[in-house]
């Protein structure tokens, strides 16, 4: 597929997925502008495989979203933004995987793709473990520390989260290996693809699982050190959001101003990539 198709079709894919996400209540309309710009961006640079391996992330992360939603909505208020995606939340999730997708087309490297697959696992196995983990029966417990922690506080993991962690991590692995044999098998043909198996991309599944873990892990660790958290004077509470659900002004309590939750979650995408990357390097030099 040439360069120009891969634009077209990343362009036509991508418009009619942020389209149905929201006509479905996943998306707003800027959440939807920016799936259709990170969408493009990542097919367009990266190949058929690298942009099914983000819808896979979209479709999972976006019904993880509604799953059980009723029992989620009292922690609304705790989150800067709720289950509609928006611009901010779509390029943090994207962003870091569309600009190795555009290193990628510049210079093709097996170790960009692993750092691809460490960037999406990243944002998939947080996802996942904020889409779960808030349904534990027993509180999280903060990272720094190890003490309880209220539902919901940016910081706090469970042993459910953690699972749910590991297993939206390992899914972006395994749908990039099995995407990258079938393009193979595509371009070449099934006899050269069992023929010719690509060490690399047999790495790029504990890769994945181990830069999406520790991408995710350092997230919860910015969310309970550095990342800004408020206080809502009327409701007593802590919360991620600069203007509470009631309508009270919140006070910033912690960390810097700048690093909201979107900041946390693209930089927690950029150590995923970095790590998933290094693993590529090791596992190559073994």
């Amino acid at each position: 597929m040439s360069f120009l198709l891969q634009i077209i079709v990343g362009l036509i894919l991508s418009s009619l997925i942020g389209f149905l996400a929201y006509w479905r209540g996943s998306l707003t309309r800027s959440g939807a502008a920016g799936a259709v710009i990170i969408g493009t961006v990542i097919f367009g640079f990266g190949g058929w495989a690298w942009g099914l391996t983000l819808i896979a992330f979209f479709v999972t992360s976006s019904l993880l979203s509604h799953y059980k939603e009723s029992t989620k909505e009292n922690l609304a208020e705790k989150f800067a933004k709720g289950h509609r995606r928006d611009l901010g939340q779509a390029l943090a999730n994207g962003g870091a995987g569309a600009l190795i997708a555009v290193l990628y087309a510049v210079r093709p490297d097996p170790l960009l793709a692993a750092a691809f697959a460490g960037a999406m696992a990243t944002v998939n196995a947080d996802t996942w473990a904020t889409e779960l983990g808030v349904l534990a029966r027993k509180p999280p417990r903060l990272i720094t520390s190890g003490r309880p922690a209220e539902v919901g506080t940016s910081g706090a993991v469970s042993v459910p989260g953690m699972l749910a962690s590991v297993a939206g991590a390992s899914t972006i692995g395994i749908a990039l290996v099995i995407l990258l044999r079938l393009e193979c098998v595509v371009r070449w043909s099934p006899m050269y693809a069992l023929l010719n198996p690509c060490p690399f991309e047999l790495a790029l599944l504990p890769g994945a699982l181990i830069g999406g873990l520790i991408g995710s892990l350092f997230d919860s660790l910015l969310g309970a050190t550095v990342q800004a958290i408020y206080y809502c004077p009327t409701c007593k509470k802590e919360t991620e959001k600069t203007r509470h659900s009631c309508g009270t002004l919140t006070q910033q309590m912690r960390g810097w101003q700048w690093l909201n939750n979107d900041m946390v979650n693209f930089i927690s995408s950029l150590v995923g990539a970095l790590v998933g990357a290094v693993f590529h390097i090791l596992s190559m030099a073994v």
